[in-house]
């Protein structure tokens, strides 16, 4: 059994993975504490993480009906992400380890990420492309085999998750913005506002231009700004261009790289017509997607535990020393 351990932001999360398959996780998310500020404040998210994570494995281990005896090692993100975060959860695992006289896991938290679809999935064939797209992270990963990472492509500057965030901002809703764009999206026109998709060619993406573009449709319109099918076509606008810069890109990494399947996973992966636009395209194609369920695709514990495990089956062990790493690259 692995105790799997997540605090790289502003969620604490802890699970337990019994072989490869999860037997509880908790999750205490942080949300209501960043939304006054529009985003996450660090040294309040860092503060939470303590307080939390304590609690958090006390009522964890009475679910799952395990005693910390009966763990074979502790899997925990150890970057990227915010370093005050990370350095909670990284103490937190060292010492338990060191007390229990079992291996420490260090994991990439990209590498969870694209672990979270092997929690419901164990057949998918390779070679695979994995598209890892969240708030902080637009990323394209060749996979020859499992656990084996080739970056293809990445942001040249904000994330689509963020992308996402800051336009609902824009609109003048709260954070997090990614959903109520989904949302609303769901009752507008995406024909009414066409925006350009950034940065056509190769494989690395682009969003800050459409943002731009955002702002000056919503100060050209400003008369119009309180009409509620104003804000629903804007955003069905706006997360298509998204959306479809995500889906040409991907479509292109895994012609190029002749894959079998396409994996989709990070927070982002919840958006209904990432899901949808991802499902058409297999279909069209003829090749297999892969999105793990909602709960998955934002940050939790059971995929860390499930990284561990091919960590743990190499023999792959941390030192005790290791410190966080917030700019940790996937290798």
């Amino acid at each position: 059994m692995i105790l799997g351990i997540e605090t790289s932001c502003d969620e604490t999360a802890v699970a337990v993975v019994r072989g490869r398959e999860k037997v509880a996780d908790i999750l205490s998310s942080q949300i209501d504490l960043h939304k006054p500020y529009g985003g996450i404040v660090p040294e309040l998210a860092c503060r939470r993480h303590i307080e939390a994570i304590g609690p958090l494995l006390t009522e964890l281990l009475y679910r799952a009906n395990c005693s910390l005896t009966q763990l074979d090692a502790i899997a925990v993100t150890v970057g990227p992400g915010l370093v005050g975060a990370l350095l909670v959860g990284v103490a937190f695992a060292k010492s338990l380890a060191y007390a229990l006289h079992i291996p420490l896991l260090a994991i990439h938290h990209l590498e969870g990420h694209i672990s979270a679809v092997f929690l419901e999935h164990n057949d998918i064939p390779f070679p695979a492309v994995a598209l890892v797209v969240s708030g902080g992270h637009t990323n394209l990963y060749k996979m020859p085999k499992y656990s084996e990472y080739h970056l293809l492509g990445k942001t040249l500057d904000d994330a689509a998750g963020e992308a996402l965030d800051k336009g609902a901002r824009l609109m003048g809703y709260e954070y997090p913005g990614g959903p109520v764009i989904d949302r609303l999206a769901k009752q507008g026109n995406a024909e009414k506002y066409p925006f350009t998709m950034p940065n056509r060619e190769g494989l690395n993406f682009s969003f800050s231009g459409v943002k731009t573009a955002l702002r000056q449709i919503i100060q050209r319109e400003d008369k119009i700004k309180d009409d509620l099918s104003f804000h629903s076509d804007i955003a069905a606008s706006y997360q298509k261009v998204i959306i479809e810069s995500l889906v040409v890109k991907s479509i292109r990494a895994l012609k190029q790289e002749n894959a079998k399947s396409m994996i989709v996973v990070g927070g982002v992966a919840a958006n209904s017509l990432l899901r949808q636009r991802m499902q058409e395209e297999g279909e069209r194609l003829g090749f297999a997607v892969y999105i793990p369920s909602t709960h998955y695709c934002t940050d939790n514990a059971a995929m860390i535990a499930m990284a561990g495990i091919a960590h743990l089956e190499r023999g792959n062990f941390a030192p005790i020393d290791i410190s966080p790493n917030p700019s940790l690259a996937l290798v």
